[in-house]
């Protein structure tokens, strides 16, 4: 999802709101994780995930074309944690009505059948 397409989405769950509004919001959130983090500090937003800052030592890597040995300088970079919350939706199962799954199985199994035989037909057919 792009930050456009997050706008947008609010906007159509938010129909009370100004489009031009709701974009200064996005734009206000997002510019102040960056200042946060731009200036060290933590921002965590509690069940989906905590924004914070890693610093990278500076190392010796090696060109992937060259082989030659190449110094990498320290580097500041963002990092992202999920929050539990966050997490467990992720990684739930499906809810299947009882119904649904009977007949969704069925279907499923099917499916490849068919295919496996259209394969089958058209390498005959060759």
């Amino acid at each position: 999802m792009t930050k456009s397409e997050l706008i947008l989405r609010l906007a159509e769950k938010t129909p009370h709101l100004y489009h031009r509004d709701i974009e200064r919001i996005v734009n206000t959130v997002f510019d102040n994780i960056s200042d946060a983090l731009e200036n060290g500090n933590r921002v965590e937003l509690r069940g989906f995930g905590a924004f914070s800052v890693k610093k990278r030592d500076s190392r010796i890597g090696r060109n992937p074309r060259t082989g030659a040995s190449v110094k990498v300088d320290s580097k500041t970079v963002p990092f992202f944690k999920t929050g539990n919350q966050l997490r467990d939706k992720l990684n739930q199962e499906p809810i299947v009505p009882t119904g649904a799954k009977a007949n969704g199985a069925k279907a499923a199994a099917k499916k490849p059948v068919a295919k496996a035989a259209a394969k089958t037909s058209k390498a005959a057919s060759k």
